[in-house]
């Protein structure tokens, strides 16, 4: 690809190096995005891909695998230049191997911080991709029904378990009620229940652990002073046999919990109240994990300082 530069009798133009083999580390929640993207890039500059997918969820990989060896059969490439490694002891094969110039990892912050410090060890490179908690600022010039929308699909699609889960809503004082009363609202109407069925709006967590996970979280933030806006429950019954199906949860609390500094992947959503901006700002980024940011205002001068 040539271009154009802002520097006149200049251009600028890209250049494609493979780098050999690239290991692909994906996570549960996306577990055929993550591969896809990644392995694609890899196969057009030139690179063969080992892929080792969760040890939660094999047999969307395993599909893959075929579909994709398949594709090379009928086109005369050999099946190897994208391979699937099952099993937890491969990850760390992969991160500890000369061979592999590049680890591109999906997962939680924990791991990660493991995995870099592994691969750059031996002077490799890494893609990471790892835990948020994100935050929307609510501002009192917000569009409450925008609001709703926004933050109810942010805090419990997917059940709260994607990266981007919204775990913080910061609103400003003047609408805090009103705001949290069209969220209560909002959180009465949710149905829970087997995301194949169009239906329901929250489909279950991964496991057991994430319910554990679920429920410490909500026992922590109650024992820190934290207050239930809605309740926290893991449900029973008919269609919930499996045990990892829970109610999503609104809490007040306080951004310098200690559970609110860390990351649950759950729909747990935090709610707290501020008077300025910067205050917004400031409580929004005084977390240990970055990822994504957003704020609801209908004023540009707020859009812009934001």
């Amino acid at each position: 690809l040539s271009m154009h530069s802002e520097r006149p009798g200049h251009r600028m133009y890209e250049q494609w190096h493979p780098l050999g083999i690239v290991g692909i580390i994906s996570a549960f929640n996306f577990p055929v995005a993550v591969w896809s993207w990644t392995s694609m890039l890899a196969l057009v500059c030139g690179d063969v891909c080992l892929w080792k997918p969760s040890s939660k969820t094999p047999l969307c990989a395993v599909a893959c695998q075929n579909i994709i060896a398949d594709v090379f059969k009928k086109n005369n490439v050999p099946e190897g230049v994208c391979c699937l490694l099952v099993g937890n002891p491969v990850g760390d094969m992969m991160n500890n191997d000369q061979r592999v110039p590049l680890i591109s990892f999906t997962g939680s912050t924990r791991i990660g911080r493991t995995v870099s410090k592994t691969v750059a060890e031996r002077f490799g490179r890494t893609i990471l991709e790892l835990g948020g908690n994100n935050a929307i600022i609510v501002s009192e010039k917000a569009d409450l029904n925008m609001v709703t929308i926004g933050a109810v699909f942010g805090a419990v699609g997917t059940a709260g378990q994607r990266c981007t889960s919204t775990r913080r809503l910061i609103i400003h004082e003047s609408i805090y009620e009103k705001t949290i009363s069209v969220l209560k609202k909002a959180y009465s109407q949710l149905k829970v229940g087997n995301p194949l069925d169009a239906a329901n709006h929250v489909g279950p967590l991964i496991d057991k652990k994430a319910v554990g996970d679920y429920l410490n979280a909500i026992e922590r933030a109650k024992t820190e002073g934290g207050k239930m806006l809605v309740e926290g429950k893991v449900l029973r019954g008919t269609g919930y046999e499996s045990g990892c199906y829970v109610n999503p949860c609104i809490i007040e609390a306080k951004n310098n919990f200690h559970i609110v500094q860390e990351e649950t992947f759950a729909p747990v959503l935090y709610v707290m109240k501020y008077k300025k901006l910067e205050e917004a700002i400031a409580l929004q980024n005084n977390v240990p994990q970055g990822l994504s940011s957003s704020i609801f205002t209908t004023d540009m001068r707020e859009m812009e300082k934001f």
